[in-house]
């Protein structure tokens, strides 16, 4: 029981959950402003028809209804909630953990390049290919030596 005290009480998890509660608030909110403010201003461009920007494939069936304004909706809350978590969450959240490991004379984090990641594959190669009896020399070509590992 312990460690599951331990993990509850972590502040990821806490974090988490109140994250999961405020991002449910607000896709509630977002799809009653998008059914209630957007969705009516699009169905306006379906002109005299009642459903808006839907039509049928068949007329007598309401199954085959295909309703291109409740897409372009869910398409414009996703756009809505995805800015919105952008600039209010994570915008503020990277500037301030810039500002803070500035703060502590820490370096700025920084992307492994893809140069650095060859270099780093290309000497465990060359490790690898030495161990298993063969000379390698550093970013050269492995010569192979030594038994042949059994498969």
């Amino acid at each position: 029981m312990k460690g599951f005290k331990d993990f509850v009480m972590q502040g990821n998890v806490i974090d988490l959950a109140v994250g999961v509660v405020i991002g449910s608030a607000f896709t509630a909110l977002i799809t009653a402003f998008v059914e209630n403010l957007i969705q009516p201003v699009i169905n306006v461009f379906g002109g005299s028809n009642v459903d808006g920007l839907s039509f049928k494939i068949i007329q007598a069936n309401e199954a085959t209804r295909i309703d291109v304004g409740g897409v372009l909706s869910a398409i414009i809350a996703f756009l809505i909630t995805a800015a919105v978590v952008y600039f209010v969450f994570v915008l503020p959240i990277s500037a301030a953990r810039r500002l803070d490991r500035k703060r502590r004379g820490l370096p700025e984090e920084e992307e492994t390049s893809v140069s650095e990641d060859i270099v780093l594959l290309t000497e465990i190669r060359d490790a690898l290919t030495v161990q298993q009896g063969g000379t390698a020399q550093p970013g050269g070509p492995v010569q192979p030596g030594g038994p042949t590992p059994q498969v």
